[in-house]
Parts: structure tokens; sequence; C-alpha cells
């Protein structure tokens, strides 16, 4: 039987998007109508106050293991407010994470496509370090944002925080929790796709201690300037909190999000500035960029996504000063992929029968491109359990602030290896057709399998201590014993296993155990209370199979389990002001990561392989948020960053780091007039990077990627106190760019061409 249905193409529900919006429009603004009639003078009741509403500007993160104010942590840590993401309309963790500099998006691993969040931050890669209420996520998925109260993006080697993880930092998203009071908010919003979300949040008291909340979510349509590709899915997160205000605090909550969506494999790179093709040169034929809207993909591609995670989370305060608190959780989440996406747009009629087809080279429209069918069936599941322990104490004319725990984590994943993709024949290159026949289609499991799982125990201790009123020393230390083990399963090949008949299933068993020391120091001084000058160090490490449960026994392979961990440190220099009454938060800061321990090839003509190469990145980073004015607010970094293969293969060395552009700009800003109207508008600058770090540019596929910059605006009004009306426009200028391309440079996904979003936004 087939093993992954597809449920996806509803052919009514396109029919039906329109009218529920309009519905929907239509009850949210009755309450405002209503007003209307019974007070003509709605206008004059919208007041602007003298204190900040709403604003930009975080004090703290979310993490108990970070005990001080922003301003007195020496560490760059962009925080970006569930406000923002209202007036940017971002739902999606990519679309928040454009607020910081320095983070690019990657579409795949060479034929591979992927649908998850690929973050790439500071020259290395993140994905595999994204937290959710500081536990490590299940991340085999593209994340919404409708239960996040704030983003934290921590920068820099910082392993001490959560152990092992990314030379670069990790991202963690606060989730929406309980307060006593009632409160009721929400909102729709359709863009010129005809892609309709809805969400409410709802608080009630119940007692006197004791809240109930409940954050719901439902998104369904298409994905503006791409044809066929649908987003779609709905979520709910129900919480409910007793002993509010009280010593003991106990939190239950869960989250459940289901996906359908028609997920988009990309278009052809061909044409595009940088695109490189010898036979296409040689002939003197020119080719032309493919439509934006193409798509490449079949009418039964599906993508669906479940998630569920249960969190019971209990704080109680020993004494003043002193707090225990416990966090478990248990989540799952699964995956299941079937997508197609063009294959490589490189011409060569004797030698690259995979490649682009001509029957006449010079006449385009006869060009076909082959197109790839990939599956995929992975399921993570989580167990932790996270005991917390902060206290203040003091010793002479010290002050300390103690922060200490242990954690028990226990994450597994399985990976399916489906049959029964079948084939399409290759595209028009330039005219694809979604409705082409696939033959041979029906998936089901090969037995071939990948499991692995990994059982942690980790332990840390920091202490910030105060020396007067200037003096801030900080300083923590975690171990982390780990024990990987993966149980694959592989098919067996003529060349893998040559006295077995091919198609064997054979099992592979791999097992890395180890224990990582981390650690972080820091020296803080206080010219004024609002300011500060620190110097910081910090280091990380990633042991095989940190970032994907998976052991190999290829002995070329990172995750071998005779590999060394990767090793990164951190030196920071940088300062923080809290000015204009606190209002706005400057920082400015410079930073050194080495990561050591790559894989690199020594010998080109043998193949061996080592473990000592060597990446650097050295940048500067700038950033202010908060408010200028009580009504006028911002949010704007500037990363500017150098990153070198210090030591690698003879093509690397000495080149810079591919996904790592040079220099990156955010900036967003709203001003809200007395009268109700607020307008606002960003700007982003993503400079020219590398896909590879090679100097062979005759023979690659697209080595560049062209910078860019995107414009964006807002408008909102508010009707009366209750009911917002909002439009967004994205990318003024129309401007053509690659938001993401594959490792191999053969397709990529167009950016969000000039866009508009209306909504309707009400708060009780």
């Amino acid at each position: 039987m087939a093993y992954i249905q597809n449920n996806k193409h509803t052919p009514s529900r396109t029919v039906r998007l329109p009218e529920t919006a309009a519905l929907a429009v239509l009850a949210l603004t009755l309450p405002g109508m209503a007003s209307a009639q019974q007070n003509t003078q709605t206008l004059s009741e919208v007041e602007v106050t003298s204190t900040v509403e709403n604003s930009y500007k975080a004090e703290t993160v979310s993490s108990p293991k970070f005990t001080q104010p922003l301003v007195d942590t020496p560490q760059t840590i962009t925080v970006i407010k569930k406000e923002i993401l209202q007036e940017q309309q971002a739902t999606s963790l990519v679309e928040a994470l454009r607020n910081t500099p320095g983070i690019t998006l990657l579409l795949g691993e060479g034929g591979n496509s992927n649908t998850k969040d690929n973050i790439f931050m500071r020259g290395f890669d993140t994905s595999g370090s994204v937290f959710v209420d500081g536990v490590r996520d299940l991340g085999n998925f593209s994340r919404d944002t409708f239960n996040t109260e704030q983003i934290e993006i921590s920068k820099g080697a910082v392993g001490a925080d959560n152990g092992r993880g990314a030379p670069s930092g990790y991202v963690n998203l606060s989730s929406k929790a309980p307060f006593a009071d009632n409160a009721v908010s929400g909102g729709i919003s359709v863009n010129d796709a005809e892609n309709v979300r809805l969400t409410a949040d709802l608080n009630r008291k119940l007692g006197e201690n004791t809240a109930f909340r409940l954050n719901v979510m439902k998104q369904e349509g298409g994905v503006a300037g791409r044809d066929e590709v649908e987003n779609n899915r709905w979520g709910i997160a129900p919480s409910i909190a007793f002993g509010l205000n009280t010593p003991t605090r106990t939190t239950l909550s869960y989250l459940h999000i289901e996906q359908n969506n028609v997920p988009d494999g990309g278009i052809s790179t061909i044409g595009l500035k940088g695109f490189y093709n010898a036979a296409l040169a040689a002939a003197g034929v020119g080719a032309r960029k493919v439509d934006t809207e193409n798509f490449y993909g079949s009418d039964d591609d599906f993508e669906d996504v479940t998630v569920d995670m249960f969190t019971v989370k209990v704080e109680h305060d020993i004494a003043p000063g002193t707090t225990l608190r416990n966090t478990s959780r248990w989540g799952k989440a699964r995956h299941e992929l079937m997508v197609t996406a063009p294959g490589n747009p490189s011409y060569n009629a004797t030698s690259n029968p995979n490649g682009i087809q001509a029957s006449n080279i010079n006449n385009p429209a006869s060009w076909t491109v082959p197109r790839s069918r990939q599956t995929k069936w992975q399921e993570n599941e989580l167990l932790t359990n996270q005991t917390n322990l902060t206290t203040e104490f003091a010793t002479g004319p010290l002050t300390h602030t103690v922060t200490t725990g242990i954690e028990f984590i226990h994450e597994r994943q399985l990976t399916k290896t489906l049959t029964g993709a079948g084939t399409m024949a290759p595209a028009n290159l330039y005219n694809p057709n979604a409705n082409d026949a696939v033959t041979g289609y029906g998936l089901t499991p090969n037995g071939a399998r990948a499991d692995g799982e990994t059982m942690t125990i980790g332990a840390y201790l920091f202490d910030t201590i105060k020396l007067g009123e200037q003096w801030q020393f900080s300083g923590g230390v975690r171990l982390d014993r780990y024990d990987t083990k993966a149980r694959n399963v592989v098919l067996s090949t003529a060349t893998s296993h040559p006295t077995l008949p091919v198609g064997t299933l054979v099992p592979q068993n791999a097992e890395a155990d180890d224990t990582l020391v981390s650690w972080k120091v820091g020296a803080l001084y206080k010219p004024t209370a609002n300011g500060s000058i620190y110097a910081a160090y910090a280091n990380s490490k990633q042991p095989p199979g940190g970032s994907n449960f998976t052991l190999s026994t290829t002995a070329t392979n990172i995750n071998n389990p005779n590999m060394d961990p990767q090793e990164a440190q951190t030196i920071e220099l940088g300062t923080k002001w809290d000015v204009l009454d606190n209002r706005l938060a400057l920082t400015a800061a410079v930073y050194h990561t080495e990561n050591k321990n790559d894989l690199t090839q020594t010998d080109p003509i043998t193949g061996d392989i080592t473990q000592w190469g060597k990446k650097t990145v050295r940048g500067i980073e700038l950033g202010v948020v908060g408010a200028i004015t009580p009504a006028w607010q911002i949010s704007a970094g500037l990363a500017k960053m150098k990153t070198e293969v210090k030591e690698g293969s003879d093509t690397q060395q000495g080149n810079a780091i591919n996904w790592s552009p040079e220099l990156t700009f955010t900036a967003w800003t709203s001003y809200r007039f007395p009268f109700g109207l607020t307008i606002g508008g960003g700007a982003r600058y993503v400079d020219s990077m590398l896909r590879t770090s090679t100097n062979t540019t005759a023979t690659t596929v697209m080595p560049e990627i062209e910078d860019y910059w995107v414009y964006d605006a807002m408008a909102s009004y508010a009707i009366n106190k209750n009911v917002t009306i909002q439009l967004n426009l994205y990318n003024l200028t129309d401007e053509k760019y690659i938001a993401s391309i594959n490792n191999n440079g053969y397709r990529y996904t167009p950016g969000t061409p000039r866009s508009a979003m209306l909504s309707a936004n009400f708060q009780f």
C-alpha cells in the first residue's frame, strides 16, 4: 500500500477562500461599525500616551541562565519581539530572522530539497541550534510564530549555554504563556496570492491565581509569485497556569501543528548573473532566465507535517532571590515529503545526458531540463527534564548571582527510505507543465532506514560577580556526557557489498560517546548606569552526529565516530547603551570566531582526508532598537564580516566561506500618529556571497550569488480601540533576487516579488 498519501489538492478550496476572508473581515469590523453608530466622535478617542506602548526593545531574555539585563550581558544578543512580527506580518521563523543581520538561507543539500529552516549565521550552519523555551527543538519543519512571544538570537560560540551546537550561536523561540488578566486578540489577513491566515489569542483569568491561554492559527492558500506552491497549516496551543503571583507556579502547555503544503522545489538558475556553462559559451548561445513563477513540480507533490509537544514547567521561590525551576517536555514531529525539482541546467550533448537537452541548441524554446523526484519520511522525538536553580548572595564586597542546573535529554531521529517515487519526463525549461505524467508512482518503504538517538546528561554553573556599581565579572562552565547510537539499515550495491545480492538489507551500527566541556568568561565595566563596555570569550563543540543524530561508517565523513568534535572559540569586545530615558538600545561589537577540526582533502589524487581544517570569521556588528520618541520606533542592524578558509584543500585555502555575505543590513521603523494612523517601512541588504569556497570558477555553476536590496512598507489605522486595519506592501521596487539556493547551484527560490497583504486585527 502507499506509505504516504497525497491528500492535498482540494479543488473547491480556492473558490471558498475569498468568501471566507470577506465574511471574516466583515465580522471583525462589526464592532467598529457598531461603535461608530453609537458615537460619531470615535476618532477623538484614539489617544497617544507619553509612555512607549508595545516597544520593540526587550530588557531581558527568557532563559534563567541569563540573570542580567541585556545592557549588562557581555554577548551579542538580538531580541525580535512579537510587536515587530505583527507590524511586518511575519508569520514564520525565516521571515522573523530578516530582522537581524548576518543570516542567510539554504534551499537544500546537493540534489535534495529541504523545506525546514536552513539557517546560516556568521559563516556556519545554525539549523541544528534552534530552541523553544531553552529546549532543543524538533527542527525538521518550517516553524510558525503564532505562539511566539519573542525570538532571541545569541551570536558567537556559546556552548556553555546549551551544550553541543554551531560555532555561530543559536536561536531561541520564547512561547506565549498565561498571565493574570483577561485579554482577547487576533486577526485575519489575505495576500494577493489568495493566502488567508486567521489567528486568535485568548487569555482568561480563572480565579485569583489561575489563568488559561489559547492560541490558534489557520492558514491556507498560495505563495506570492509562485505558481502551484501552497502554504496550508493550522495550529493550536492551549496552556494553563496555576499559582500566578504566588511562590509556587505551575504551567501546563500543549502545542499541535499540522502542515499540508505543496512544496517548492525551486526554479532553474540558468541565465542568472554568475551562471556559467562552458558548452553554451563555446556555442555562443546566450541563455535567458526562466520565469520566476515557473513550477517544475508535479501536481502530486506534497508535504505533510505533524507536530505535538507537551510541556510542564514548575517554579518555586525558595527565598527572596532564590528560585528553583523544573521543565519537562515530550515532543514528536513527523515530516513526509514528495517534491519534484529541476535538475542540472548545464548543456553538454555528449557527456551530460542528465542536463539540458536540446533538439536545436539555437532554439531555447526546445530545451528541456530533467526533473528529480525526492522523498522524505522522517520522525523526530524528544524527551527532556531540566532543573535550574538561581540564587543571590554576597561574599565580602562581592555580590554573586549564580544559576546552576542539570539536564537529561533523549533525542531520536528515524528516517525511512521510500521507493516508488516514480519518474517524470524532462520539463520544457521555459514552459514546464505540472500535469505531465508520472510513471511508476506508489510510495512504500524499502526497508532501509537511519535510526539515530542521542542521550545527554548536562550540568552547568554560571556566576555573575559584581564589584561595586561599575565592575561585573561573569563565568560559566558546562559538562555534557553524550552517547549517540546509530542503528542503520542500508541496501547493498555491487560496490559496497560485492559478495551479496544487490538490494540486500544490511545492518550498519555505530556508536559515539564522549564528554564535552564548554565555558565562557566575561568582564564588564559600567561607566554609567545605562551603559557598559565588555570583553568576553566563549567556546562550543559539535561532536559526530551532533547536528543530525546520524553516525557514518565512512572514514571520510565528519559524522564518523572516530572523528574529533569540531571546536570553535569566539572572542568579543563590545559596548551597549540604553539612551533616551532607556527607551533606545545601542549596541556595537567586534568579534573573532575560529572553527577547527573541519574535514579537509590533503591530497586531490589519493583523496586522503584529514581533520585539520580551520575557518575564521572576523566581524563587527552594530544594532539599534527601541523608541526614538514615544511614537517613533526603530529596529536596525548592520553586520560586516571577513571570512576565510585558513586551512583547507588547495582549491579552498584562502578563500571566503560560502553562504557568508561580507555586508548585511536590516532596518524597520514605524511612527504612530495621534489620530490612529501608523506608518512603517524597512529595508534589507544582503551582499554578494560565494556558493562554494573553491576557486574553480570556470567549471562551477553559479559560483557567486549577487547582492540585493529589498524595501517594504506598512500602514495601519485604528478604527477604534478594538479594531485596526493594516496594509503591508512587500518588495516595493520588485527586486529580482535569490532568496535561497541549493548547494550545487542548480536551482533557487526566488525572492517574494512586489506583493501586498491586507489585515484586520482586533483586541479586547
